[in-house]
């Protein structure tokens, strides 16, 4: 089923507008990659979430003037994600612009953030959700610790 403004999830329904249209383009994409309903539509509304906390007004009002999803190009469909990655662990390692958090094995990271701390709470959330592993890396790229969260 392809969301829109006007027919989207029941969890989507206390979502600020800009907050939910994102997290309908993130869903669709995510259901055209494969992923299941009951799994796309949390984490597209978590990533909604952060989205939104992390853009500029100027960047959000830009995003919801775009105009309603309705109905969605070949480009919008195109995505790197992969519901396999919801089996593989997470690691968090240095990066250019601060501390990455990505799935063992992408070729690049879901997040970027300015501490490590910061970076290891938010693979730890990643890793619980997804009852998965964590692999915390120093910044020489040797491994620091080994974490497990399967259930």
């Amino acid at each position: 089923m392809v969301w829109t403004m006007q027919d989207y999830p029941s969890s989507m329904k206390n979502l600020d507008k800009a907050t939910r249209k994102k997290a309908i383009d993130i869903a669709n994409s995510m259901i055209d990659d494969g992923y299941k309903e009951g799994q796309a539509i949390p984490i597209a509304i978590e990533q909604a979430k952060d989205w939104k906390q992390n853009a500029s007004q100027s960047e959000i009002d830009t995003y919801y003037d775009q105009g309603s999803p309705t109905k969605r190009s070949e480009e919008g469909k195109q995505s790197t994600s992969n519901p396999e990655r919801l089996e593989e662990g997470e690691e968090v390692y240095k990066h250019e612009d601060g501390w990455a958090v990505a799935s063992v094995g992408s070729d690049r990271a879901s997040k970027v953030l300015s501490t490590k701390q910061e970076a290891i709470a938010r693979a730890v959330e990643i890793a619980r959700k997804k009852a998965t592993s964590l692999t915390i890396y120093k910044e020489d790229g040797s491994i620091e610790e080994q974490r497990s969260y399967a259930d």
